[in-house]
């Protein structure tokens, strides 16, 4: 049975090397070119330096952690990451090593992961502990102009280690720093249009499509269009409305999952639920499985073969959940382009790669989590539900601000028949 919980192991050589060679890093792995910080947001990095902080960032996609490194150098401190469970096993280990060595620790969600409470409450209950936290959680939802649902529990940690903290110091404090990365694309317009259509060309080849006369916007949707049919085709979903393609891409999502559930028959499903819900519950169930933790032995026994088609079915769930129409078509941006266009080429190529950009980080304002500590003692339910709405507020504004940061390469809502 594989061990349940990984701590972090902190190796102060490992954590130099990363210090020192992390743009490179960051070029090779994401084909980030700079991590930008405005300079008032890196004076207030430092000012933290010495408090004990939740760093709680947005999460479109696997570049956030190593940004979050980033910022943790220009602060000149160290910060503790939560991870996947399953992701300690890659590489036959070896990733999860590397992780712990600069501050990693396993979670796994859906259980009662106390060990991973156990460690997360010490961490921000000693002086100045740092802890990065993504309230989206998984899976990533692979679009940076918008947010998932958060996941409860940052505002209720911050409170139970303020509680620790304070046995020990009657004056600590726990804050918490919400903050937002933006992801812009290098090259100029021009640039990007040809290798836009060049890449769409590929795709189109694959999937036998005549593109017309079509612009590079309806192009786009016309390939959405042609997988949606074909995905209704595959799981048996009547069309319905020939534009309602919110509503048909909804269909989809429940289709897909719907039918893992119908194959394993997994226990307190909710079939009710939004998809999201459900791509979260099953995922959960699925790392379980596949880690092989003792509660593994209250789940379905999946062979290797139906353990990957299960995720795999996933992962295309996944893809109708953040495929939305109205993303493309309000601000056909360079950017947004390139999200769908990695989608489109993972799931008709099989393959694809992330073009050079610049990650841009912006910051919310800092809450004090000790400054409503007596208001959270009288009523702790509200304080902390009151906490998490702020924070998810914090981040839309920041959301907001960065958009200003990229524009629309063509005229949006220029779609003719294709919506």
């Amino acid at each position: 049975m594989a061990e349940a919980f990984i701590p972090p192991a902190f190796n102060l050589p490992v954590a130099w090397m990363i210090d020192f060679s992390m743009p490179l890093l960051l070029k090779q792995v994401q084909n980030i070119d700079r991590v930008v910080f405005r300079p008032e947001d890196a004076k207030l990095l430092r000012s933290l330096k010495d408090e004990r902080l939740i760093y709680a960032s947005n999460h479109p996609s696997t570049a956030e952690p190593p940004i979050a490194y980033c910022a943790a150098m220009r602060m000149g401190s160290r910060f503790h990451y939560m991870a996947a469970r399953q992701v300690f096993d890659w590489g036959y280990g070896f990733v999860g090593r590397f992780i712990q060595s600069i501050g990693a620790f396993s979670v796994i969600p859906g259980v009662a992961d106390r060990e991973s409470l156990k460690a997360s409450r010490l961490i921000l209950a000693s002086p100045a502990g740092k802890l990065c936290l993504f309230p989206e959680g998984e899976p990533t939802s692979g679009e940076n102009d918008s947010l998932m649902p958060f996941q409860p529990g940052i505002a209720q940690l911050g409170f139970w280690s303020l509680e620790d903290a304070r046995k020990t110091e009657s004056d600590a404090d726990v804050k918490i720093l919400p903050a937002f990365v933006k992801y812009v694309i290098k090259g100029t317009d021009a640039s990007i249009k040809v290798e836009l259509h060049t890449a769409l060309r590929a795709i189109e080849g694959a999937l036998e499509i005549d593109p017309g006369n079509r612009n590079l916007l309806r192009r786009f949707l016309f390939i959405g269009r042609v997988l949606l049919e074909r995905a209704e085709r595959e799981y048996h979903v009547p069309a319905g409305s020939a534009t309602d393609y919110d509503y048909r891409i909804g269909r989809i999502r429940h289709a897909i999952l719907d039918q893992i559930q119908e194959r394993f028959n997994f226990a307190h499903w909710d079939p009710k639920a939004d998809a999201i819900q459900k791509l979260r519950f099953m995922l959960a169930q699925l790392e379980i499985i596949e880690v092989g933790i003792p509660e593994a032995e209250r789940l379905p026994r999946l062979t290797k073969v139906e353990l990957q088609w299960a995720k795999g079915e996933c992962m295309r769930a996944y893809s109708f959940i953040s495929a939305r129409p109205e993303y493309i078509i309000a601000r056909p941006t360079a950017e947004r382009f390139f999200e769908w266009l990695v989608r489109y080429e993972n799931a008709v190529l099989g393959k694809s790669k992330q073009r050079a950009r610049d990650a841009y980080v912006f910051y919310g304002p800092v809450t004090s989590l000790g400054a409503i500590y007596d208001e959270y003692k009288k009523n702790k339910r509200k304080v902390v539900d009151q906490v998490t709405r702020e924070l998810r507020e914090s981040m839309d504004v920041l959301l907001t601000r960065s958009l200003e940061l990229s524009q629309p390469i063509v005229r949006p809502g220029d779609v003719g028949d294709e919506i």
